[in-house]
């Protein structure tokens, strides 16, 4: 019994670490720009197919596997493919900005809203016509066997994606924290047009913003592909729970949403030991309990109006 605890509790947290990088994206755009990218779970779709396709080109194989064998996955080849994701994602995200983004930011409505999603659908239906809708089962680059801890089974890829999260995030926050980029983010997020007065290029801070949301999505699809299989679909479902993770946490507070991802992925786990049909029905009764106790998350900052 203690080792399905164990499994369940690495497997929630591996999980919950990508629920974690994508809420923290939604933070980075919302904290900045007052805005989002409700595309998140198609940027994680792509990333996914752009880190297959790498990998196929770097191993010389066809485009249309529908699974990438053991050997294209070894040695430099996966994180170089991580690293064509992460760009490609990133540039998507300075593209969502410009076209979807700044010309409705500043202004009354949630236009922003509408257009994001849009940009989401055009950006799925491309990779449709160019990847078609079948799923590609991707190896992991640590192979298919199982790491024995205390006796339970889990997986390295598991380990990988939990280890790169906790590393990218950490990172991250020292960054937003202590560098003068991080600052001028804070400075943005705090008022754009004082930041602008203090001589902030405040464009170039909101489309620096929306290009690291973007790449965290993509990264996300490369590290969860040999777990979930790399599929256009399967990104919608991982950003809804990451965005429900960052209601939780608080997306004023970055790292409200890390805590809020985690919590979420270690609660569904562990209900699914219980009755896997519940945990939709325990996930979204969670956020409108905290919705309804502390419209600002367990961790955010209630906003204070002045007059």
């Amino acid at each position: 019994m203690l080792a399905t605890y164990i499994q369940a509790l690495v497997s929630g947290l591996a999980i919950g670490g990508v629920y974690a990088l994508i809420a923290l994206s939604f933070s980075i755009t919302y904290t900045t720009t007052k805005t989002m990218n409700f595309a998140q779970g198609e940027f994680l779709s792509f990333g996914a197919f752009i880190g297959v396709t790498a990998l196929l080109l770097l191993s010389g194989l066809s485009s249309d596997l529908t699974a990438i064998p053991g050997s294209a996955v070894l040695g430099w080849r996966y994180p170089v493919a991580a690293v064509a994701a992460v760009v490609a994602a990133g540039v998507m995200g300075i593209l969502i900005f410009l076209i979807a983004v700044r010309p409705f930011a500043g202004k009354r409505g949630m236009n922003w809203v509408m257009s994001t999603i849009g940009f989401g659908v055009i950006l799925q239906s491309i990779g449709l016509s160019i990847w078609g809708p079948a799923p590609v089962v991707v190896p992991s680059p640590f192979g298919d066997g199982v790491v024995r801890i205390a006796g339970a089974g889990v997986r390295p890829q598991e380990i990988l994606v939990l280890a790169a999260a906790v590393v990218i995030m950490v990172a991250l926050d020292l960054v937003l924290r202590r560098s003068k980029i991080g600052k001028a983010m804070m400075a943005v997020a705090h008022s754009p047009q004082t930041a602008s007065l203090m001589g902030i290029n405040v464009s170039a801070v909101m489309i620096g913003a929306f290009a690291l949301s973007s790449a965290l999505a993509g990264l996300a699809g490369v590290l969860i592909a040999p777990i979930a299989s790399a599929s256009l679909f399967m990104g919608l479902g991982f950003a809804l729970k990451a965005f429900s993770g960052a209601i939780i946490g608080g997306l004023t507070n970055p790292r409200g949403c890390i805590y809020g991802g985690f919590i979420l992925g270690v609660l569904e786990s562990g209900v699914g030991l219980w009755e896997a049909q519940w945990r939709e029905i325990v996930v979204f009764s969670l956020i409108i309990l905290v919705l309804a106790v502390r419209p600002q998350g367990l961790f955010g900052h209630a906003a204070i109006d002045k007059v």
